[in-house]
């Protein structure tokens, strides 16, 4: 099969799509055709070693997370599915090797893919809509009548967040560019603020504030609070982990495999809640540059970057 993967931490030039042996699922794994895969900024992040403690320096490694595909093979103790079963879900943070033509992944990290959704639609969920509903729903708690503010609210994560929170009856405010202004007031998100805004018009209005970008400064964050709020990060450091242990408001979170979770994510999308744009979608064999460029340039903007492998087309 064919796989991206690299040989070393670097930028993205060490990356190859190479052929490789397709791998088996162990006890509790699942090995799937991948469909189609989608990129997120934590891909980089870990091909850069960045993460390596978590990640270690066994190489080749593969690229991705986020996959939409067919179940191939079932490991030892897997009941929840069987081979032929279309499913999305992501990777193991270790493995990695969702940007292939099969990629092997825990039982508990996928879920059946809504019959509605493409490919694409699906493969573009995993990581963003699990991340936005354990933040806002399981460790923010919104409830129906609360108030968030989500900052970075048309990023991947954010974006979820904000239709995740109106689906539950909350009112959302977020910030965003300001060029971008009019698509996320087309996501009823008022009021909107640029990434640079004076806090004090909105002090003291929101139950939750979430930070998506991890760049809003804690006295801002903090000052936007209600009495007994909360202020969710997932962009974590030490020292946000060591905040986080502190007595506050403050929680800084990494999104976990829950399969209750990953089943809401893809019933809302299934119900029409829950929607992301695709920028731009590329075959596996042109994945490389546009990743590249993604990284490097930022662009396409406006949703996710997906990659296709020659089976979607069937």
């Amino acid at each position: 099969m064919k796989r991206i993967q690299y040989h070393q931490y670097g930028g993205p030039d060490v990356l190859r799509l190479e052929d490789c042996s397709p791998p088996a699922p162990g006890p509790g794994e699942v090995l799937v055709h991948v469909r189609a895969a989608a990129a997120n900024p934590m891909d980089w992040k870990i091909r850069g070693g960045e993460m390596k403690i978590l990640t270690g320096r066994r190489f080749p490694r593969g690229l991705g997370h986020d996959f939409a595909g067919v179940v191939a093979a079932v490991g030892d103790g897997v009941t929840r599915f069987g081979v032929g079963d279309e499913v999305l879900g992501g990777t193991s943070l270790k493995a990695a090797g969702a940007f292939a033509e099969m990629a092997v992944a825990e039982e508990k990290s996928i879920t059946a893919k809504p019959a509605n959704l493409s490919w694409e639609e699906a493969a573009a969920l995993p990581v963003v809509g699990l991340t936005a509903f354990q933040a806002v729903i399981r460790v923010g708690k919104l409830r129906a009548g609360q108030a968030v503010f989500v900052h970075g609210c048309l990023g991947g994560v954010g974006r979820c967040a904000v239709q995740l929170a109106s689906a539950r009856g909350a009112s959302v405010s977020g910030s965003c560019r300001d060029t971008a202004a009019p698509e996320a007031r087309e996501l009823g998100i008022t009021p909107i603020a640029g990434f640079d805004f004076d806090p004090a018009p909105l002090a003291g209005r929101f139950d939750l504030v979430f930070d998506t970008a991890g760049t809003l400064p804690g006295s801002t964050a903090k000052s936007l609070l209600k009495p007994g709020g909360r202020i969710i990060d997932i962009n974590p450091t030490p020292a946000k982990f060591l905040r986080t242990a502190l007595p506050g408001p403050f929680r800084v979170l990494v999104g976990r495999p829950v399969p209750a979770d990953l089943e809401a994510v893809a019933r809302a999308a299934g119900e029409g809640t829950l929607r992301l744009p695709i920028a731009r979608a590329v075959p596996l064999a042109k994945a490389i540059p546009a990743l590249t460029t993604l990284e490097l340039d930022r662009t396409p903007k406006g949703g996710k970057l997906v990659i296709t492998t020659p089976s979607s087309k069937g």
